[in-house]
């Protein structure tokens, strides 16, 4: 092996054991049993698979592939900036600025081709600019809710979430597939019927 093949491998091994940091991550949501929470790197694999079981659901046109790939790294940054919950009104203000030093260092780590192409994938999926962006994000959005619909309000009961502030959320859910949105915003109907949401 080259001295520049062997400085690449260097660089890809030290990045995947950062990475394995991900698993130590621990998110508000619980696992869909509310048994305990889930952790990143759960989350992460979650919605992959959940991209791929629901592509029919994505705008035609999707690559699929890039929703799939996007979902892997679009939590890789909370490594350094942590779980931001999302309806924590004054952590989400400082969590963009956190989100990008911390993307900086751990894409940082790879090799220049690979740093800018998973770059371009965690930039792609905070902007929300392609097809594939807004799928990613709506799955991204829809996992919480179908959780906290299935254990009694879990997070939402927890931390005195309401209705509104779910279907504030439900928009960004439409913008990445209509039929995903409409799904949510009945979940959230029949938890508030259910008296697992605050109206």
């Amino acid at each position: 092996m080259t001295i520049a093949l062997q400085e690449r491998l260097d660089a890809q091994i030290t990045f995947a054991m950062e990475i394995d940091k991900l698993k130590r991550i621990i998110r508000r949501n619980t696992l869909i049993d509310g048994s305990r929470r889930e952790n990143d790197a759960e989350h992460s694999w979650h919605l992959g698979m959940m991209a791929m079981v629901m592509a029919e659901h994505a705008p035609p046109g999707t690559d699929l592939d890039k929703v799939v790939a996007m979902l892997l790294v679009h939590d890789i940054v909370e490594i350094d900036a942590g779980d931001t919950y999302i309806y924590d009104t004054v952590a989400v203000e400082g969590q963009a600025a956190l989100e990008q030093a911390a993307a900086d260092r751990i894409f940082g780590m790879l090799p220049e081709d690979q740093c800018r192409r998973l770059r371009a994938l965690w930039d792609e999926f905070e902007e929300r600019r392609t097809r594939e962006a807004r799928f990613a994000k709506a799955l991204d959005r829809l996992a919480p809710i179908l959780a906290n619909h299935h254990n009694e309000g879990g997070s939402w009961a927890l931390n005195k979430v309401t209705a509104r502030q779910v279907l504030e959320k439900v928009q960004i859910i439409t913008e990445g597939s209509p039929a995903l949105g409409e799904f949510a915003a009945r979940l959230i109907e029949s938890s508030v019927a259910n008296g697992h949401l605050a109206p």
